[in-house]
C-alpha cells in the first residue's frame, strides 16, 4: 500500500487541523491550566468533535460510528498533537472504544459503542499498576461468586479517570503476576461501590488519575470476552493505542519543529539571522529528515491496522520507539534553539516537550518498545 493520503484522508486532515486550530491550542491549554479547570478540556469543543464524528470515526458504523478507519484517526490525533488539544479522544475513542471492540460481545458493543461515538459516555482502561508499562504485571483479582465477580485492586496512571462513565478495568482471575494467561477485562461503572479515584494533573497539565477498587461487585455481564482470555485482545489494543500515540507524538515534534525553524528565521545575534548559522542549518537538516522517517513508518502503522496486517505488533512498537527518539530530540531542539526564552512559561514551545515525555511513557516507552521490537524480531 502507497504511503501516501488520497483526497478524503487529506480532506479530513486539513479540517482538523483548522478546527483545532481555532478551537483547542496551546493557548487554550494554557487557559485551562491556569484557571483550575476540573474537567481538564471544553466540553463544548469536546461536543463539536463528536458532533463532527472524530468520536465515532474508527467505530464501524453498525454501532453509531463512521467506520472510517485508524488512519483516519491517526491523522487527526498527528493535528491534536500539534495543538496539544486537550480532550478525551485518546481515553475514549483510541484506547476505550477499541478495547470492547476487541473483546465484547454484541449487546455489550450496543451498549457502549454508540454512546462513546456520539460523545454521551467516556470509556478509559485501567491496566498499569507499578512504575512503568507492564501489561503482563497484574496484581488486582477478581474472584467469581454468585452471579459476578468481585475486584480488588489498585490502578495508576488512568487517563482521564476523573470524567470516565466506566472502566475497562484489566484483572486477574487466574495465575500470579508477571503470567501472560489469566487476565480477564471488566467494566466497572465509576459510580459503582468500592470505587475510589483520586485525579492526578500530569507535567503536560493533562489529566490522569489513580483507581482504587475495595471489594467491587459486578454482574457476570461486565465481564469483555472470556475468563482469562484479555490477553490476545488486550494486546491488539494496546498495539493501536502506542500506533495513536506515535501519530500524535508526530504532530507534537512536526510543530516543535516548524516553530523552531521560524524562530531560527528571526532571530539575529551578531548582527545576523541564528539560521545561517551551519551549526544550526546542520541539526534543523538531521531533524528534518528523521520527521520524513517518522512519518513513514506511523503511516504504515496505522495502514497496518485497517488492513489486518498480521506484523501489527513488529509496526507498532516499531512507530512507537521511532517517534519516542524523534519526539525526544524534536522538543529537546527546539527548547536548545529557542535559547533562554525556550526555558520560560511564558513561550510555548515548553508545552510541547512537557506533552512529549508524558505521551512517550504512556504504555510502554522508547526502551520498552525497542526491548520489544528486538524480542518479536527473535533477538
Amino acid at each position: 500500500m502507497a504511503l501516501v493520503l488520497n483526497e478524503e484522508q487529506s480532506m479530513l486532515k486539513d479540517a482538523a487541523a483548522g478546527f483545532l486550530a481555532e478551537k483547542a491550542t496551546v493557548a487554550h491549554l494554557r487557559e485551562l491550566r491556569d484557571s483550575g479547570d476540573a474537567t481538564g478540556f471544553s466540553q463544548d469543543v469536546w461536543k463539536e468533535m463528536a458532533d463532527m464524528g472524530w468520536a465515532g470515526i474508527a467505530i464501524d458504523e453498525e454501532f453509531g460510528g463512521l467506520g472510517y478507519g485508524y488512519t483516519g484517526l491517526g491523522l487527526v490525533l498527528e493535528q491534536v498533537g500539534r495543538n496539544l488539544s486537550a480532550s478525551p479522544l485518546q481515553s475514549s475513542v483510541l484506547i476505550g472504544a477499541t478495547i470492547i471492540a476487541e473483546l465484547g460481545d454484541q449487546a455489550q458493543k450496543e451498549q457502549f459503542l454508540p454512546a462513546i461515538a456520539s460523545g454521551q459516555s467516556i470509556v478509559t482502561l485501567a491496566i498499569q499498576e507499578g512504575a512503568h508499562h507492564a501489561p503482563s504485571q497484574i496484581a488486582t483479582t477478581a474472584v467469581a461468586g454468585g452471579n459476578g465477580y468481585v475486584l480488588n485492586g489498585s490502578k495508576r496512571l488512568v487517563l482521564d479517570a476523573h470524567v470516565a462513565d466506566t472502566f475497562v478495568v484489566i484483572a486477574r482471575t487466574s495465575g500470579e503476576p508477571g503470567d501472560t494467561d489469566g487476565l480477564s477485562a471488566f467494566l466497572v461503572d465509576a459510580k459503582a461501590d468500592g470505587v475510589a479515584i483520586e485525579q492526578r494533573s500530569m507535567v503536560d497539565n493533562l489529566n490522569c488519575g489513580a483507581l482504587t477498587l475495595n471489594n467491587v461487585s459486578v454482574d457476570a455481564s461486565a465481564l469483555l470476552g472470556s475468563e482469562g482470555g484479555a490477553a490476545s485482545g488486550l494486546n491488539r489494543t494496546l498495539d493501536i493505542a502506542n500506533i495513536g500515540l506515535a501519530s500524535e507524538l508526530l504532530g507534537v515534534s512536526t510543530e516543535a519543529f516548524e516553530r523552531t525553524v521560524a524562530y531560527l528565521k528571526e532571530r539575529k545575534q551578531f548582527g545576523q539571522v541564528i539560521g545561517s548559522f551551519q551549526g544550526l542549518q546542520h541539526r534543523a537538516a538531521e531533524l528534518f529528515a528523521e520527521l520524513e522517517l517518522a512519518r513513514s513508518i506511523v503511516l504504515k502503522a496505522l495502514q497496518a491496522i485497517d488492513s489486518g496486517d498480521e506484523s501489527l505488533p513488529v509496526l507498532a512498537s516499531a512507530a512507537k520507539a521511532k517517534l519516542c527518539e524523534v519526539a525526544q530530540r524534536a522538543t529537546n531542539e527546539g527548547v536548545q534553539m529557542h535559547g533562554g526564552i525556550g526555558m520560560t512559561d511564558e513561550h510555548e514551545i515548553g508545552f510541547f516537550i512537557k506533552r512529549a515525555r508524558a505521551a512517550q511513557h504512556t504504555f510502554g516507552d522508547y526502551n520498552y518498545h525497542l526491548d520489544r521490537f528486538a524480542s518479536l524480531n527473535g533477538f
